[in-house]
Protein backbone atom coordinates (compact mmCIF):
# COMPACT_ATOMS: atom_id res chain seq x y z
CA UNK A 1 0.00 0.00 0.00
CA UNK A 2 1.18 3.17 -0.49
CA UNK A 3 0.32 6.32 1.43
CA UNK A 4 0.98 9.89 0.47
CA UNK A 5 0.94 12.56 3.48
CA UNK A 6 0.91 16.39 2.73
CA UNK A 7 1.64 18.29 5.58
CA UNK A 8 1.18 22.31 5.17
CA UNK A 9 2.71 22.79 8.56
CA UNK A 10 5.49 20.60 8.87
CA UNK A 11 6.77 21.21 12.47
CA UNK A 12 6.18 20.78 15.60
CA UNK A 13 2.96 18.62 16.44
CA UNK A 14 2.30 17.77 13.12
CA UNK A 15 5.94 16.92 12.63
CA UNK A 16 6.35 15.18 15.33
CA UNK A 17 2.73 13.29 14.39
CA UNK A 18 3.94 11.87 11.18
CA UNK A 19 7.48 10.84 12.80
CA UNK A 20 5.35 8.46 14.92
CA UNK A 21 2.91 7.43 12.80
CA UNK A 22 5.36 6.63 10.19
CA UNK A 23 7.90 5.02 12.33
CA UNK A 24 5.71 2.70 13.88
CA UNK A 25 4.35 1.77 10.32
CA UNK A 26 7.39 0.65 8.70
CA UNK A 27 9.01 -0.75 11.95
CA UNK A 28 6.14 -2.68 13.38
CA UNK A 29 4.09 -3.94 10.71
CA UNK A 30 7.44 -4.08 7.84
CA UNK A 31 8.89 -1.43 5.54
CA UNK A 32 7.56 -3.94 2.70
CA UNK A 33 4.10 -3.33 3.17
CA UNK A 34 4.12 0.14 2.82
CA UNK A 35 5.69 2.64 0.90
CA UNK A 36 5.83 6.28 2.38
CA UNK A 37 5.64 9.66 0.94
CA UNK A 38 5.57 12.88 3.03
CA UNK A 39 4.60 16.13 0.64
CA UNK A 40 5.21 18.75 2.85
CA UNK A 41 5.99 22.50 3.11
CA UNK A 42 8.63 24.37 5.56
CA UNK A 43 7.92 26.65 8.15
CA UNK A 44 10.55 28.80 9.97
CA UNK A 45 11.02 26.40 12.92
CA UNK A 46 11.57 23.27 10.68
CA UNK A 47 15.04 22.22 10.52
CA UNK A 48 15.56 20.50 7.54
CA UNK A 49 18.59 18.87 8.12
CA UNK A 50 17.28 16.59 11.13
CA UNK A 51 14.57 15.28 8.55
CA UNK A 52 16.80 12.65 7.53
CA UNK A 53 18.01 11.59 10.76
CA UNK A 54 14.97 11.52 12.58
CA UNK A 55 12.73 9.49 9.87
CA UNK A 56 13.30 6.30 7.86
CA UNK A 57 15.64 6.38 5.18
CA UNK A 58 12.86 4.63 3.11
CA UNK A 59 10.34 7.44 3.25
CA UNK A 60 10.46 9.48 0.55
CA UNK A 61 9.93 13.72 1.02
CA UNK A 62 8.60 16.15 -1.85
CA UNK A 63 9.24 19.97 -0.63
CA UNK A 64 6.47 22.08 -2.23
CA UNK A 65 5.89 25.16 -0.55
CA UNK A 66 2.38 26.01 0.79
CA UNK A 67 1.42 29.40 2.73
CA UNK A 68 -0.67 29.69 5.78
CA UNK A 69 -3.12 32.22 4.97
CA UNK A 70 -5.04 32.53 1.42
CA UNK A 71 -3.26 33.78 -1.03
CA UNK A 72 -5.49 32.69 -4.38
CA UNK A 73 -1.48 33.31 -7.04
CA UNK A 74 0.23 30.97 -4.42
CA UNK A 75 -1.95 28.77 -3.56
CA UNK A 76 -2.99 27.68 -7.18
CA UNK A 77 -0.05 27.03 -8.26
CA UNK A 78 0.81 25.29 -5.46
CA UNK A 79 -2.38 23.20 -6.47
CA UNK A 80 -1.04 22.53 -10.09
CA UNK A 81 2.05 21.44 -8.36
CA UNK A 82 0.44 19.01 -5.81
CA UNK A 83 -2.02 17.68 -8.70
CA UNK A 84 1.29 16.89 -10.65
CA UNK A 85 2.93 14.73 -7.60
CA UNK A 86 -0.26 12.92 -6.92
CA UNK A 87 -0.31 11.96 -10.98
CA UNK A 88 3.31 10.76 -10.58
CA UNK A 89 3.17 9.37 -7.41
CA UNK A 90 -0.24 7.02 -7.93
CA UNK A 91 -0.97 6.87 -4.18
CA UNK A 92 -3.30 4.35 -2.88
CA UNK A 93 -4.33 6.21 0.36
CA UNK A 94 -3.99 10.38 0.75
CA UNK A 95 -3.69 11.44 4.10
CA UNK A 96 -3.77 15.55 4.09
CA UNK A 97 -3.16 17.20 7.42
CA UNK A 98 -3.98 21.06 8.22
CA UNK A 99 -6.77 22.89 6.95
CA UNK A 100 -4.72 24.69 3.84
CA UNK A 101 -3.52 21.10 3.16
CA UNK A 102 -7.20 19.43 3.47
CA UNK A 103 -8.29 22.47 1.04
CA UNK A 104 -5.87 21.84 -1.55
CA UNK A 105 -5.21 18.17 -1.27
CA UNK A 106 -9.08 16.90 -1.58
CA UNK A 107 -9.18 19.21 -4.65
CA UNK A 108 -5.89 18.20 -6.74
CA UNK A 109 -7.20 14.41 -5.94
CA UNK A 110 -10.11 14.55 -8.42
CA UNK A 111 -10.07 12.00 -11.24
CA UNK A 112 -6.76 10.97 -9.62
CA UNK A 113 -7.72 9.09 -5.70
CA UNK A 114 -11.88 7.96 -5.05
CA UNK A 115 -13.30 10.08 -2.71
CA UNK A 116 -13.19 7.61 0.15
CA UNK A 117 -9.91 7.09 -0.05
CA UNK A 118 -8.69 10.48 0.99
CA UNK A 119 -8.43 11.42 4.51
CA UNK A 120 -8.03 14.82 6.36
CA UNK A 121 -6.73 15.49 9.81
CA UNK A 122 -7.44 19.31 10.60
CA UNK A 123 -4.94 19.01 13.68
CA UNK A 124 -6.80 22.02 14.95
CA UNK A 125 -9.80 23.68 12.49
CA UNK A 126 -8.39 27.02 10.86
CA UNK A 127 -11.98 28.89 11.43
CA UNK A 128 -11.25 27.98 15.26
CA UNK A 129 -8.42 30.76 15.15
CA UNK A 130 -8.67 33.63 17.25
CA UNK A 131 -6.25 35.98 15.33
CA UNK A 132 -8.42 36.57 12.98
CA UNK A 133 -12.11 38.36 12.46
CA UNK A 134 -15.23 37.11 13.17
CA UNK A 135 -16.35 37.58 9.41
CA UNK A 136 -13.17 35.30 8.58
CA UNK A 137 -13.60 32.18 10.47
CA UNK A 138 -17.40 31.91 9.34
CA UNK A 139 -15.66 32.11 5.53
CA UNK A 140 -13.43 29.87 6.76
CA UNK A 141 -16.16 27.23 8.33
CA UNK A 142 -17.71 28.05 5.26
CA UNK A 143 -14.44 26.69 3.02
CA UNK A 144 -14.90 23.41 5.22
CA UNK A 145 -18.21 22.46 4.62
CA UNK A 146 -18.02 22.99 1.00
CA UNK A 147 -15.04 21.49 0.26
CA UNK A 148 -15.75 18.32 2.12
CA UNK A 149 -19.46 18.45 -0.08
CA UNK A 150 -17.60 18.91 -3.52
CA UNK A 151 -14.59 16.84 -3.45
CA UNK A 152 -15.13 14.33 -0.14
CA UNK A 153 -12.93 13.01 2.06
CA UNK A 154 -13.15 11.50 5.03
CA UNK A 155 -11.77 13.77 8.85
CA UNK A 156 -9.96 12.25 11.25
CA UNK A 157 -10.82 13.62 14.91
CA UNK A 158 -7.87 13.57 16.75
CA UNK A 159 -10.09 14.47 19.93
CA UNK A 160 -13.80 14.36 21.11
CA UNK A 161 -14.41 17.99 20.93
CA UNK A 162 -13.02 18.43 17.62
CA UNK A 163 -15.36 15.58 16.80
CA UNK A 164 -18.23 17.13 16.86
CA UNK A 165 -17.27 20.03 14.41
CA UNK A 166 -15.82 17.39 12.01
CA UNK A 167 -19.43 15.73 12.09
CA UNK A 168 -20.86 18.79 11.45
CA UNK A 169 -19.73 18.67 8.39
CA UNK A 170 -19.35 15.46 7.12
CA UNK A 171 -18.07 12.11 7.17
CA UNK A 172 -16.10 11.62 9.96
CA UNK A 173 -13.57 8.79 12.05
CA UNK A 174 -12.44 8.90 15.69
CA UNK A 175 -8.62 8.70 16.25
CA UNK A 176 -6.83 9.91 19.27
CA UNK A 177 -3.07 11.36 18.77
CA UNK A 178 -0.78 9.70 20.94
CA UNK A 179 2.83 9.34 22.01
CA UNK A 180 5.44 6.92 21.86
CA UNK A 181 5.76 4.83 25.28
CA UNK A 182 7.39 2.21 24.02
CA UNK A 183 10.87 3.89 22.33
CA UNK A 184 11.00 7.41 23.85
CA UNK A 185 12.44 7.63 27.46
CA UNK A 186 9.45 9.73 29.66
CA UNK A 187 12.09 9.91 32.74
CA UNK A 188 10.48 11.91 35.26
CA UNK A 189 12.81 14.29 37.21
CA UNK A 190 12.86 13.64 40.82
CA UNK A 191 15.13 17.02 41.18
CA UNK A 192 13.64 19.77 43.31
CA UNK A 193 14.15 23.14 41.69
CA UNK A 194 15.33 26.11 43.91
CA UNK A 195 12.10 28.02 42.95
CA UNK A 196 9.23 26.59 41.60
CA UNK A 197 9.31 26.21 38.13
CA UNK A 198 6.05 26.58 35.41
CA UNK A 199 7.10 25.98 31.48
CA UNK A 200 6.28 25.43 28.19
CA UNK A 201 7.12 24.39 24.92
CA UNK A 202 6.20 26.08 21.87
CA UNK A 203 6.84 28.65 18.72
CA UNK A 204 6.65 32.20 19.91
CA UNK A 205 3.55 33.17 17.75
CA UNK A 206 -0.40 34.37 18.38
CA UNK A 207 -1.85 30.62 18.80
CA UNK A 208 0.18 29.95 21.52
CA UNK A 209 -0.74 33.45 23.28
CA UNK A 210 3.10 34.49 24.75
CA UNK A 211 1.10 37.81 25.81
CA UNK A 212 -1.13 35.52 28.29
CA UNK A 213 2.27 33.81 29.18
CA UNK A 214 3.68 37.24 30.06
CA UNK A 215 1.11 38.30 32.26
CA UNK A 216 0.97 35.10 34.44
CA UNK A 217 4.22 35.24 35.04
CA UNK A 218 4.49 39.26 36.22
CA UNK A 219 1.77 38.24 38.96
CA UNK A 220 3.48 35.70 40.27
CA UNK A 221 7.54 37.15 40.66
CA UNK A 222 8.14 34.26 43.16
CA UNK A 223 7.80 31.73 40.17
CA UNK A 224 10.37 31.32 37.45
CA UNK A 225 8.89 30.88 33.62
CA UNK A 226 10.74 28.65 31.03
CA UNK A 227 9.71 28.84 27.26
CA UNK A 228 11.14 26.28 25.04
CA UNK A 229 11.31 27.76 21.86
CA UNK A 230 11.46 31.18 19.78
CA UNK A 231 9.48 32.67 17.13
CA UNK A 232 8.43 36.35 15.99
CA UNK A 233 6.28 37.57 19.51
CA UNK A 234 9.58 36.64 21.65
CA UNK A 235 9.15 40.29 21.99
CA UNK A 236 6.16 40.24 23.96
CA UNK A 237 7.99 38.03 26.45
CA UNK A 238 9.39 41.17 28.91
CA UNK A 239 8.65 39.66 32.69
CA UNK A 240 12.02 39.43 34.62
CA UNK A 241 11.21 35.89 35.89
CA UNK A 242 10.52 34.08 32.02
CA UNK A 243 14.04 32.32 30.33
CA UNK A 244 13.44 31.77 26.40
CA UNK A 245 15.78 29.13 25.95
CA UNK A 246 15.23 28.93 21.88
CA UNK A 247 14.65 25.51 20.61
CA UNK A 248 16.96 22.76 21.98
CA UNK A 249 19.19 20.02 20.32
CA UNK A 250 17.56 16.65 21.21
CA UNK A 251 14.46 14.94 21.31
CA UNK A 252 15.78 13.60 24.61
CA UNK A 253 17.16 17.10 25.49
CA UNK A 254 13.62 18.40 25.03
CA UNK A 255 11.97 15.74 27.49
CA UNK A 256 14.68 16.23 29.91
CA UNK A 257 13.65 19.97 30.16
CA UNK A 258 10.10 19.25 30.31
CA UNK A 259 10.59 16.90 33.21
CA UNK A 260 12.57 19.71 35.29
CA UNK A 261 9.12 21.67 35.15
CA UNK A 262 7.21 21.50 38.50
CA UNK A 263 3.92 22.20 36.34
CA UNK A 264 3.05 22.36 32.15
CA UNK A 265 1.29 25.51 31.56
CA UNK A 266 -0.41 26.28 27.78
CA UNK A 267 -2.25 29.49 27.35
CA UNK A 268 -2.98 28.84 23.99
CA UNK A 269 -6.40 30.28 21.78
CA UNK A 270 -6.22 27.59 19.80
CA UNK A 271 -5.08 24.14 19.67
CA UNK A 272 -5.28 20.48 17.15
CA UNK A 273 -4.84 18.39 20.23
CA UNK A 274 -1.42 19.17 21.72
CA UNK A 275 1.60 16.77 21.63
CA UNK A 276 3.74 18.72 23.95
CA UNK A 277 0.74 18.51 26.69
CA UNK A 278 0.88 14.23 26.37
CA UNK A 279 4.62 14.31 26.43
CA UNK A 280 4.12 16.35 29.38
CA UNK A 281 1.41 14.25 30.44
CA UNK A 282 3.72 11.15 30.49
CA UNK A 283 6.52 13.22 32.31
CA UNK A 284 3.74 13.13 35.37
CA UNK A 285 3.25 16.94 35.17
CA UNK A 286 -0.12 18.61 36.44
CA UNK A 287 -1.15 20.76 33.48
CA UNK A 288 -2.71 24.24 33.34
CA UNK A 289 -4.38 24.66 30.15
CA UNK A 290 -6.69 27.20 28.41
CA UNK A 291 -10.22 26.12 28.12
CA UNK A 292 -10.38 25.75 24.39
CA UNK A 293 -10.93 22.69 22.21
CA UNK A 294 -8.45 20.33 22.01
CA UNK A 295 -6.96 20.94 26.00
CA UNK A 296 -10.47 19.98 26.70
CA UNK A 297 -9.77 16.55 25.55
CA UNK A 298 -6.68 15.81 27.11
CA UNK A 299 -6.76 17.29 30.42
CA UNK A 300 -9.07 16.55 33.20
CA UNK A 301 -10.29 19.63 34.83
CA UNK A 302 -9.37 18.86 38.43
CA UNK A 303 -7.71 15.68 38.39
CA UNK A 304 -5.47 16.04 35.85
CA UNK A 305 -4.57 19.79 36.22
CA UNK A 306 -6.49 22.59 35.34
CA UNK A 307 -8.44 23.91 32.52
CA UNK A 308 -8.57 28.11 32.33
CA UNK A 309 -10.54 30.57 31.20
CA UNK A 310 -8.43 33.71 32.46
CA UNK A 311 -4.98 34.74 33.45
CA UNK A 312 -5.87 35.16 36.92
CA UNK A 313 -7.11 31.54 36.77
CA UNK A 314 -4.17 30.19 35.84
CA UNK A 315 -2.55 32.14 38.59
CA UNK A 316 -4.85 30.53 41.05
CA UNK A 317 -4.52 27.30 39.83
CA UNK A 318 -0.53 27.61 39.43
CA UNK A 319 -0.63 28.87 43.02
CA UNK A 320 -3.34 25.70 44.38
CA UNK A 321 -0.59 23.16 42.53
CA UNK A 322 2.51 24.99 44.95
CA UNK A 323 1.15 22.19 46.95
CA UNK A 324 3.39 19.05 46.94
CA UNK A 325 0.76 16.87 47.47
CA UNK A 326 -1.84 18.31 44.92
CA UNK A 327 0.98 18.69 42.73
CA UNK A 328 1.93 15.17 43.01
CA UNK A 329 -1.41 13.33 43.35
CA UNK A 330 -2.35 15.35 39.86
CA UNK A 331 0.80 14.84 38.06
CA UNK A 332 0.41 10.72 38.39
CA UNK A 333 -3.55 11.22 37.35
CA UNK A 334 -1.89 12.91 34.35
CA UNK A 335 0.28 10.31 33.96
CA UNK A 336 -2.04 7.72 33.96
CA UNK A 337 -5.16 9.32 31.72
CA UNK A 338 -1.82 9.87 29.25
CA UNK A 339 -1.08 5.95 29.54
CA UNK A 340 -5.02 4.94 28.85
CA UNK A 341 -6.11 7.13 26.33
CA UNK A 342 -3.33 8.54 24.21
CA UNK A 343 -0.69 5.30 23.74
CA UNK A 344 0.18 5.87 20.15
CA UNK A 345 1.01 1.83 19.51
CA UNK A 346 -3.07 1.28 20.32
CA UNK A 347 -4.28 4.45 18.60
CA UNK A 348 -1.91 4.06 15.12
CA UNK A 349 -3.14 0.67 14.70
CA UNK A 350 -6.88 2.24 14.90
CA UNK A 351 -5.69 4.59 12.00
CA UNK A 352 -3.80 2.11 9.64
CA UNK A 353 -7.41 -0.73 10.37
CA UNK A 354 -9.00 2.47 8.39
CA UNK A 355 -6.47 2.61 5.43
CA UNK A 356 -6.73 -0.56 4.73
CA UNK A 357 -10.76 -0.66 5.29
Amino acid sequence: MKILHVAEAFSTGIYTYLRDLTSYMLNLHGAGNYEIVVVYSKRDVLDESKIKDEFSDKIKFIKLQMTRNISPKTDFKSFLELRKILKAEKPDILHLHSSKAGVLGRMAAVGILKRDKIFYSPHGYAFLRQDISPSTQKSFRLIEKYVQFFFGGITIGSGETELQFAKSIGKTYFVRNGIDFKNQNFTQDKTENKRFTVGTIGVLHAQKNPQGFNEIALKMPDVDFVWIGNGELANEITAPNVTITGWVGTRQELLSRTSAFDVYLQVSLWEGLSIAILEAMALGKPIVASNIVGNKDSVEDGKTGFLINSMDEAVEAIRKLQNDALRQEMGKASYNRCKDLFDKDKNFEALIKIYES
